[in-house]
């Protein structure tokens, strides 16, 4: 059947010829999540599964309030279930989290809590956590995955504070109790790994690192569960309720002062990412730390203020790096902690199933400089990356290390 052609259309036909009218699909590796390591978050964010059956998840969402007097009527919140980070989100997938559905209110937190059916023929699956500031449109994200190929399983307990909230940091200092509360089992099995790791060697170093022959492990034994645990050691503790799974909760145990630094000896240990070999050396061998790491400030800048302001922002980076990427390690220790400390907060951060992609601005969208973090497969943790390395980053690592020396650096 022959249709009329109208004077709009014609003219719609001549003024538009070349138009394309689709839209970007919104995916999880296609959404920016730099806010999640910005220094000037209003909020942090964790989902922190529980596995109830062998297909039930129980999503803890739980919602640090960073800000001070945070209101809930500033935020829109919303999860989703994806089957891949590619897939798009579209508003069908999208649920909305009211003040109704609020699990627990605290001053320091919000808490939602969500159960999820996974198909066991699924087999990749990924909560995602979307937060809206209403008031500039700044968008908060945090995803976990339930199932994929790089996670093994996922725990049936889980640790709390004393409140009961879902214990939501990547470490815990020592002598401080967490509750631990089980789905099944009445009891925990602890393993404590007494290790102090080395710093990681920098972007251009291509040798692999070097893997301890032995790794020292203390059997801790069983605990009930629903009493509170006092953890009086530093190092790293892994929890299960079965010895033959392949999953556990993996925590990190700190000194008192965490995420700060705690004495001159660690702040030397800290400042190997701007310092020459040789200044290294010589601040580990000095005897008295304190004046040869004052002499060190002074040599670099040559002038007493800039040197203080050094200082404080040398180390609020080291400080953000500990709260953000501590695993088995101290934050500042991880790939991805020395490159947040020497480079910044990375101005784009991306997600793929086996990556993390930071990148720093550029000219343009080809000169940009990005940093490849790969996934690695785990017992002890589903979110442990390490960094592509290449000799390719030594001209900008050189240039950020030496902005850091002469002071300039700020974040």
């Amino acid at each position: 059947m022959n249709r009329k052609i109208t004077p709009f259309l014609l003219f719609f036909i001549a003024f538009f010829p070349i138009c394309n009218f689709s839209y970007a699909q919104k995916t999880l590796s296609s959404t920016d999540q730099a806010l999640r390591y910005s220094l000037y978050s209003r909020l942090g964010l964790k989902i922190i599964p529980l596995k109830t059956s062998d297909t039930s998840f129980k999503l803890q969402f739980v919602i640090e309030k960073i800000e001070e007097n945070a209101a809930f009527a500033t935020y829109s919140f919303s999860y989703s279930i994806l089957s891949s980070y590619d897939e798009e989100i579209s508003s069908d997938k999208v649920q909305l989290l009211t003040q109704n559905d609020l699990k627990a209110d605290t001053e320091r937190h919000w808490v939602f809590e969500k159960t999820v059916e996974i198909p066991e023929s699924q087999e990749t699956a990924i909560a995602l956590l979307e937060i809206l500031d209403t008031r500039q449109g700044d968008e908060y994200v945090y995803h976990v995955d339930l199932k994929s190929s790089f996670v093994l399983d996922h725990p049936d307990f889980g640790a709390y504070y004393a409140n009961e909230i879902a214990f939501d940091q990547n470490y815990l200092n020592k002598d401080e109790s967490l509750l631990f509360k089980t789905v099944k089992s009445p009891s925990i099995h602890t393993f404590f790994y007494p290790m102090k790791f080395d710093v990681p060697f920098p972007p251009m170093e291509t040798r692999p690192a070097e893997i301890p022959k032995e790794l020292s492990v203390v059997n801790m034994g069983d605990f009930l569960a629903n009493v509170p645990k006092k953890l009086n050691e530093e190092g790293y503790y892994f929890f299960q309720t079965d010895t033959t799974a392949s999953t556990g909760l993996l925590l990190k145990t700190t000194h008192e002062s965490f995420p700060k630094v705690k004495d001159w000896e660690e702040m030397v240990q800290m400042v190997t990412y701007i310092s020459t070999r040789k200044e290294h050396e010589t601040l580990l061998l000095a005897e008295d730390k304190k004046k040869a790491l004052d002499e060190y400030w002074i040599t670099l800048t040559r002038n007493p203020e800039i040197a203080k302001e050094l200082i404080r922002n040398y180390f609020r980076m080291v400080e953000f790096a500990n709260i953000l990427f501590t695993d088995f390690k101290e934050g500042w220790k991880t790939d991805r902690g020395m490159v947040y400390i020497v480079m910044g907060p990375p101005q784009e951060v991306n997600f793929f199933l086996d990556r993390e992609v930071w990148s720093y601005a550029g000219m343009d969208e080809s000169s940009k400089i990005k940093f490849t973090f790969a996934r690695a497969k785990t017992i002890l943790s589903p979110h442990f990356y390490t960094l592509n390395r290449s000799r390719a980053y030594q001209p900008i690592w050189f240039k950020n290390i030496s902005q850091w020396r002469s002071g300039k650096m700020a974040f």
